[in-house]
């Protein structure tokens, strides 16, 4: 059989191209890990060919989760995160819960930081055959400087710790990023924002200087390595853009400096409003604070104009779930941010699903290479039950999806066995979620 003869057809289903056209019926034909052809297929009836019968179903472009971290396993806070965890647990653990990220449809992640850098042996695992799981593109430590990222004091003013690597000078810096890209990095992470106890800003401080922000992507580039930025606030937006980022996670507080910077470098933007939204629709019921649930849902709210406004002129948006702290658990909630890109930034469901796939595959390096189904590229697909092009809700259902297919192959569906508990002391272990004084008791 040659290298274009397909080795599977799927056949007859309402296909979604990932590129924002309409859908149209018709097959999809394989051959190996790439699609060969796309609309009506006649394939020889003694070729060998493989059939799938997708009658009544869709074919559509995996998703690509463009926030993912999938070593943390659904912490409830950082000090779960930072000291309740231990590396080769870590790993093992993680390599699980990529079986339910790749059953909830998605074919794609980009795991921007790791505890212990172990996503980097998880995508090379997943790519030697090891392990069943979802295209993976990695970052390493994330880079922080002393003031301490988003956890404050519970990270060290120098060295590593969790995810983090703080860096205090320019040749820390790069001998830092050059490090990571020597041990197999896809990305360089930086913090570029975090939370200090007296701030007077929205959102986060900038805790990087625009030098320094150059010197990281000067450096990285030079290793044909891109850069990742976790920005919630307009002068760390502006200046990453300024800087030269690939990508800029959460952008969320935008000033019109801030808009006219991503703009003129067309930095691609990862929202990630799932975790948010999930904090203020259902952080009730797991006790989260009104408070904290109100500040959570005024940022989607308050960042959403700019947003739009940035798509308008161009800047891709792409989806990003940060499935993987307790809010936000794997497998569970990849299809969401979709949701909200309907809801909240006005985008068809069409366009959310573009935004979802073939505009997310830069996220995993392979811009044009998957995310939509045409000739050419790889055959990372989902076939589901019932037409998410006027609902795209309806990819929140698993028992909705028939097939998962990376790189041509079908993946194992069905419950993970055996059912898991975690190790001894691998969560928080708390006393009570409150102070048990006497008047509290007395009721007064």
């Amino acid at each position: 059989m040659t290298r274009d003869q397909p080795t599977l057809i799927i056949e007859n289903g309402r296909i979604i191209d990932g590129l924002g056209n309409e859908p149209e019926f018709g097959d999809v034909a394989v051959a190996g890990e790439r699609i060969v052809a796309v609309g009506a297929f006649d394939a020889p009836a003694d070729g060998g060919v493989e059939r799938i019968d997708a009658t009544g179903m869709t074919v559509m472009p995996g998703l690509i989760d463009a926030h993912c971290h999938i070593s943390f396993d659904e912490p409830s806070s950082n000090d779960e995160l930072f000291f309740h965890r231990r590396e080769g647990l870590s790993a093992i653990i993680a390599a699980r819960n990529l079986q339910k990220v790749y059953r909830a449809g998605v074919t794609g992640i980009l795991d921007p930081d790791s505890l212990w850098e172990t996503s980097i042996d998880l995508r090379d695992a997943v790519e030697a055959g090891i392990i069943h799981g979802p295209r993976m593109s990695v970052g390493g430590n994330a880079l922080l400087t002393s003031v301490g990222g988003t956890a404050g004091r519970l990270l060290p003013d120098q060295g590593r710790r969790g995810y983090g690597k703080v860096v205090r000078t320019r040749d820390e810096i790069v001998a830092e990023v050059r490090r990571q890209i020597k041990n197999g990095v896809d990305w360089i992470k930086v913090h570029v924002t975090g939370l200090t106890p007296r701030q007077k800003v929205t959102g986060e401080l900038q805790v990087w200087s625009l030098e320094e922000l150059r010197l990281v992507t000067d450096t990285a580039h030079e290793l044909d390595t891109p850069v990742v930025g976790h920005c919630r606030g307009a002068s760390s937006i502006r200046d990453s853009a300024q800087a030269g980022f690939d990508i800029i996670l959460h952008a969320t507080y935008m000033d019109e400096e801030a808009l006219a910077a991503v703009v003129e470098a067309q930095t691609p933007i990862v929202p990630t409003f799932t975790f948010q939204a999930n904090l203020a629709d259902h952080g009730g019921r797991v006790n989260a604070s009104p408070d904290l649930r109100e500040v959570f849902r005024r940022e989607i709210v308050d960042s959403a104009a700019m947003l739009k406004r940035a798509h308008g002129e161009g800047v891709p948006l792409l989806c990003g779930t940060e499935s993987g702290f307790s809010l936000t658990p794997y497998g569970e909630w990849h299809y969401r941010e979709l949701e909200i890109f309907v809801n909240d930034l006005d985008f068809t469901p069409l366009a959310a699903i573009q935004a979802g796939t073939s505009a997310c595959a830069r996220a995993l390096r392979l811009d044009g290479e998957t995310g939509a189904i045409e000739a050419g590229r790889l055959a990372d697909l989902l076939i589901l039950d019932g037409d998410p092009s006027t609902d795209v809700t309806l990819l929140a259902d698993t028992e909705r999806i028939n097939q998962v297919l990376v790189g041509g192959k079908r993946m194992p569906l069905g419950p993970l066995e055996p059912e898991r508990r975690d190790p001894p002391g691998w969560r928080v272990s708390r006393h009570s979620d409150r102070i048990l004084n006497y008047d509290f008791v007395n009721g007064r």
